[in-house]
């Protein structure tokens, strides 16, 4: 079997995963790896999918679409190079950081900024941005892998400045911590 990456955005309403699973089933796939999400009213979703040989990228993309076309979606089918496999992520120690704050312009750049100038890798992202000053509308977790290499105490001072410039508060804990801390 071949994989490729499928990319599945449009507008949020029950059953799209349903459907997209569905038809990857009925056409003899596989899904390896999905990470999926709602941003306001978007549905989106990113897959690593197994197919068999017999089918390309353009023949699945177009069975999608058909199969698909009630949900009004966006698809994109692209090979999935495992050249890049396991690039990206290096070894290191996981990390949380957290922003709290006023909705201002760059808060993602600002942070984002910080952690590439010290190689630090985003796993995952998740900022809500509600506007306002009110502080609990505003809320960014970065999922980060540092590397071993990292200075800790130059990083959080770094990240503290970068929030500091826009009213942000941060929080910098190892993943376990912070796991610990907000287990319900």
């Amino acid at each position: 079997m071949n994989k490729v990456f499928i990319s599945v955005i449009g507008r949020d309403r029950p059953g799209i995963l349903a459907a997209l699973s569905g038809t990857l089933l009925d056409l003899d796939c596989n899904i390896e790896n999905i990470s999926q999400t709602i941003l306001q009213s978007v549905f989106g979703a990113l897959l690593i999918v197994s197919v068999p040989e017999s089918l390309d990228e353009q023949s699945l993309k177009r069975k999608l679409l058909d199969k698909l076309a009630d949900l009004d979606l966006n698809v994109l089918v692209k090979s999935y190079d495992r050249a890049i496999e396991g690039t990206g992520r290096q070894a290191g120690h996981p990390f949380v950081i957290t922003t709290v704050g006023p909705d201002n312009r760059g808060l993602v750049e600002a942070i984002t900024r910080v952690l590439a100038r010290h190689d630090i890798n985003v796993v995952n992202l998740k900022a809500v941005f509600k506007g306002g000053t009110d502080p609990r509308n505003n809320v960014m977790i970065f999922e980060v892998d540092i590397p071993d290499s990292a200075v800790l105490p130059e990083i959080r001072a770094e990240l503290e400045q970068a929030a500091g410039n826009l009213d942000l508060d941060i929080n910098f804990q190892h993943q376990k911590i912070f796991e610990s801390m907000n287990r319900i």
